[in-house]
């Protein structure tokens, strides 16, 4: 029995710390939030400063410790000075009350699939309230993921399957997949939508083997209209979760229901897993996510910034971050969540300076050091030309308009003077490099396949 010792807060004092707890939690965040998460809770006891709190399901608990662990962890300090960490257990069958101090805790966890009928919330992670198509801003680097995405929310019949969205970290993956989900429930809800990461469908198997329960695990997964597998890249090189994988997913093909998975590269490309699977992951439709441009990137934090009018960010602001913070969204967001803090809670006035001080690791970070010589390579690669004809004396159009490009790119992408750009340039005036820069500035906005390929090209560099 887990009892609150002598040396520790007595129970009730827990109780009414708890209860302030959740009422921190309920005013920062929205309703769904707050009952999908912190309320059904329960704390267990607070030994040496740690506060235990009990979550009913794994799932819960793990979501828990990867989104809201740190602010749980603020509203328990601030509540008691006492509490400088928190740990979450899992305990099945709890009532959702304030203190949970009398609950045994079992030495082995069971699952709970195992005990009782399987459910979805037993099985299928919980979905973040906040990711929807309303909230997700489309953009060229993503609008094919967004339509197909739609497609697959928007209809039972199976027109592409599997969807297959990979990009890299925080370019919005998990989002889309979240969106497919809340439209698809809310569209159609008598049918079953599973959405969980490679590593909990892993970890479910492991312990279906574990408990000889594999029947049940296999009978939930191929029973759903639309399974949704986030990370794929997480089960390369393990050979056993594969195999059922492979299964699993042959049947959901075979009786048409829709397969959605999400990895961090295109199936071609991804190592450690079997050429079966590799194959049959480019049956559907392979949707990248690039990187996002810089239009995408002020589109994102001008919606953020919206949602906070009591906070007044100028766009000179806006699109600053979005021009020198070109990593992923997550840091975007996080970076602007950073400014909005120091002017809600500090009362500073939200400047270029201000920003630039705040967030001068962030941007540091982000510096991406690019040289002429990659500008020219890249330059030359694309245009298919010799990169000596790049800086050859030929006139010829086909070698004359990709030479401007990566003059132009030269001047905007590197701190190195026009005459030195010349001189990189088979030893040019510079006024030859005003001139690239002024003509390319004039053709971007008549030419919108020259204003293509110059964005392609930004790209690539990481802007």
């Amino acid at each position: 029995m887990v009892t609150a010792p002598q040396n520790e807060v007595a129970a009730t004092d827990m109780e009414e710390d708890w209860s302030r707890v959740l009422g921190r939690l309920k005013a920062e965040f929205e309703d769904s939030v707050f009952n999908s998460w912190f309320k059904p809770l329960a704390l267990v006891n607070i030994e040496d400063g740690c506060a235990i709190m009990a979550a009913p399901t794994r799932f819960m608990r793990n979501w828990l410790q990867s989104n809201y662990a740190d602010r749980i962890r603020s509203a328990w300090t601030s509540e008691n000075s006492g509490v400088s960490d928190i740990d979450f257990v899992v305990l099945s069958g709890f009532s959702n009350r304030a203190a949970a101090v009398d609950i045994e805790m079992p030495k082995v966890q069971k699952p709970i699939a195992s005990a009782v009928p399987s459910k979805e919330s037993e099985f299928g992670a919980p979905l973040d309230p906040r990711f929807t198509f309303d909230s997700f801003i489309v953009g060229k680097s993503n609008e094919l993921a967004y339509a197909a995405a739609r497609r697959v929310a928007e209809n039972k019949e199976v027109h592409f399957n599997p969807l297959f969205l990979h990009g890299g970290v925080g370019l919005g993956k998990t989002h889309l997949m979240h969106a497919i989900a809340w439209a698809n429930k809310e569209r159609f809800p008598d049918r079953r939508v599973v959405y969980l990461s490679a590593e909990q469908f892993m970890y479910q198997f492991i312990t279906s083997i574990r408990y000889k329960d594999t029947m049940s695990f296999k009978q939930k997964f191929r029973s759903v209209d639309l399974l949704m597998i986030d990370d794929l890249q997480f089960i390369a090189n393990k050979q056993s979760t594969q195999e059922e994988f492979f299964h699993t997913f042959n049947t959901l093909i075979d009786h048409s229901r829709q397969v959605v998975i999400s990895a961090d590269r295109s199936p071609t490309d991804m190592e450690g897993i079997e050429e079966r699977i590799r194959s049959r992951l480019g049956w559907g439709l392979v949707a990248d996510i690039h990187p996002t441009e810089y239009e995408l990137r002020l589109g994102i934090l001008q919606q953020k910034a919206n949602k906070v009018p009591e906070v007044d960010i100028s766009l000179s602001v806006l699109e600053f971050l979005a021009r020198r913070i070109t990593s992923n969204v997550r840091e975007l967001e996080g970076a602007l969540n950073r400014m909005i803090a120091h002017a809600t809670l500090i009362g500073r006035e939200v400047t270029l300076e201000m920003t630039q001080e705040v967030l001068q690791d962030l941007l540091r970070a982000n510096v991406r050091r690019v040289s002429i010589d990659e500008i020219q390579r890249r330059v030359a690669d694309y245009f298919n030309i010799r990169l000596s004809d790049l800086l050859s004396a030929r006139r010829a159009r086909q070698v004359a308009r990709p030479r401007q490009v990566a003059m132009y790119l030269a001047k905007q992408l590197t701190a190195k003077s026009l005459p030195h750009i010349g001189r990189q340039f088979g030893g040019r005036d510079h006024t030859t490099v005003m001139h690239a820069v002024k003509r390319i500035d004039e053709l971007r906005l008549a030419d919108s396949d020259l204003e293509e390929d110059i964005q392609h090209l930004e790209r690539i560099f990481g802007t």
